[in-house]
């Protein structure tokens, strides 16, 4: 029987493998590890050649992983986080946060939440660059190299740790323009008639999203009408903002123009309706020390941590 000897230079081609999954591309990877683009491609041709397959597609505008690269890949990673992890625990140091945090992100979460927080947390850690990403949808965590993903919405269906990390309140409400010309409802069946509301469509399902009230437990479902339908948070707003409609934004995104007057709040004894906010993760054990130091100062955020329900760990 033939005696297996590890090859160490597959170790430096899975690192640079993790780069280029990070990156996206051979010329963002070759940056962030300080090589040339060549050396890169050279690198990841080794790697496929040791391993015995195709890992990447390459065509001139993208790189993406093949069936069997984005397999190994899955297999690999938490072993390279573990090595990154005890590199990290042998310096025994927590000041030396170094490398890429790649954020996937809601719209939302990211302008009202992630990035006006940024500051504090890169002076904290000089060395260490952050890649926030928005997109509609979660997509696959894993092969597109993210490190963390925080989205509004159920549990979606990943690879990684999925556990719920808040509840933002939604707000009914509509300008004084508005309210000047159609009145303000008394009741939340007030609005199926004689009213208009801007409907949201949810990417998940491709339909509107129910509208429903909640006070002290009580739900109800109310079915509303209007003219305009819209996929996206700002252009919800605008409606509202714009005297077209009655909405129900979340709060994170509607308090400045509630605060300045904009807008008024409509039915406050029923405003106990929230909509969650999912954190997706590596394990602990497996995540780069960037990761667990990043999502630690996230739930440290007064307006997480202020409104923050018990763990969820979900696994969907």
């Amino acid at each position: 029987m033939t005696k297996q000897t590890f090859d160490s230079r597959l170790l430096s081609g899975v690192g640079v493998l993790s780069a280029v999954v990070r990156a996206g591309n051979f010329m963002r990877a070759a940056q962030a590890l300080g090589l040339t683009q060549p050396a890169v491609s050279r690198a990841v041709s080794r790697l496929e050649q040791r391993v015995g397959v195709r890992i990447f597609h390459r065509t001139s505008r993208a790189v993406t992983l093949t069936d069997e690269g984005r397999r190994f890949y899955e297999a690999v990673a938490p072993l390279l986080a573990g090595i990154e992890a005890a590199a990290f625990d042998a310096r025994e140091t927590t000041s030396a946060v170094t490398g890429l945090l790649r954020v996937n992100a809601d719209r939302i979460f990211a302008q009202h939440v992630l990035t006006p927080a940024l500051e504090p947390f890169l002076a904290a850690h000089p060395e260490l660059d952050v890649e926030i990403v928005v997109q509609e949808r979660l997509g696959d965590l894993v092969a597109d190299g993210f490190d963390l993903a925080f989205r509004f919405g159920d549990a979606q269906a990943s690879p990684l740790i999925c556990r719920r990390l808040m509840d933002v309140a939604v707000v009914t409400c509509a300008s004084p323009a508005y309210l000047e010309r159609r009145g303000a409802p008394g009741e939340p069946r007030d609005l199926e008639t004689g009213h208009d509301c801007v409907l949201m469509r949810n990417p998940a399902t491709g339909r509107p999203f129910d509208w429903e009230f909640v006070r002290a437990g009580e739900t109800v479902p109310i079915s509303v009408t209007g003219r305009v339908t819209v996929n996206d948070a700002g252009s919800l707003m605008g409606a509202c903002l714009g005297g077209l409609c009655v909405g129900q934004p979340l709060e994170i995104y509607a308090q400045p123009h509630l605060a300045e007057g904009r807008l008024v709040r409509l039915l406050p004894d029923w405003a106990d309706e929230t909509f969650p906010v999912h954190v997706y993760h590596h394990e602990p054990k497996f995540a780069p020390e960037w990761a667990r130091a990043f999502l630690r100062y996230v739930e440290a955020l007064p307006i997480v941590a202020g409104g923050a329900p018990p763990v969820e760990r979900l696994r969907p």
